[in-house]
């Protein structure tokens, strides 16, 4: 790890806990965080992600000294344990599919003329019917991805575009292992399914499926973010759990 560096260009530390290593830097409480800082949170899980399972905590989660981390991991060690077996050789893969707006693009929006009245009665009826459709489109769409894919876990996510396309973003829990069948099986899709748009990346750390096996975890004192991930983090002064990753 001595090449890897963390936020603001930190080093990052190997805080040894049992059977867990908690991956930790130093940060500055009057620094503020902003999109670079993320950045260079994600690049240090994703650099252990190569060589171990990793429990991401969420980004900005910081301990107040090196006390709160050990109490967070004696409190919470059972559970990252857990975790980890149940993570221990899988990765997280990502499909964004597009799908044409099987409703049309007609507008759902309503003027203050129409607060009252039949026509007002009318566009709710409507709209219901669209949402309705939408929602089946996309349930039944969602399900051919899980039949073609076959995860071990997934979560999904709908949202509908200006253009009036809807776009369902889709993570898959999959054996590390299995990734190239992954992609494989991804081509063979897209070209089957053309009526859809479809972009795949990763592999990735699981982090959708970290954050439902995590609880919310002990409370910290006052100066510290609460860590909601997963493995605690640890580091001199006001460390903040910067990579916060947990390595089994």
């Amino acid at each position: 790890m001595e090449s890897v560096l963390g936020v603001s260009g930190n080093q990052v530390f190997l805080y040894p806990a049992s059977d867990l290593a908690v991956v930790v830097s130093e940060h500055n409480p009057l620094e503020t965080l902003n999109q670079k800082s993320g950045v260079d949170h994600a690049r240090v899980i994703a650099e252990c992600f190569q060589h171990s399972t990793v429990l991401p905590f969420r980004f900005g989660t910081v301990f107040s000294d090196d006390e709160s981390l050990r109490r967070s991991i004696r409190s919470n060690q059972r559970q990252f344990l857990v975790n980890i077996d149940k993570l221990r050789g899988k990765t997280e893969m990502h499909l964004k599919v597009f799908v044409d707006n099987c409703c049309g693009r007609k507008t759902e929006q309503h003027s203050s003329a129409e607060g009252v009245g039949q026509q007002y009665l009318t566009n709710l009826r409507e709209n219901a019917a669209r949402t309705r459709e939408r929602q089946t489109r996309a349930r039944a769409v969602s399900f051919q991805m899980h039949r073609q894919f076959l995860p071990l876990d997934e979560e999904v996510s709908c949202r509908l575009t200006e253009s009036g396309k809807m776009v369902l973003d889709i993570a898959h829990l999959i054996d590390r292992k299995y990734v190239e069948r992954y992609q494989n099986k991804f081509a063979s899709t897209s070209a089957m399914m053309r009526e859809c748009q479809m972009q795949i990346s990763g592999p990735w750390p699981p982090y959708h499926f970290v954050h439902r096996l995590t609880r919310p975890a002990h409370p910290q004192t006052a100066t510290a973010t609460q860590a909601q991930p997963a493995a605690p983090v640890e580091a001199p002064a006001i460390l903040m759990m910067e990579p916060a990753p947990a390595l089994a």
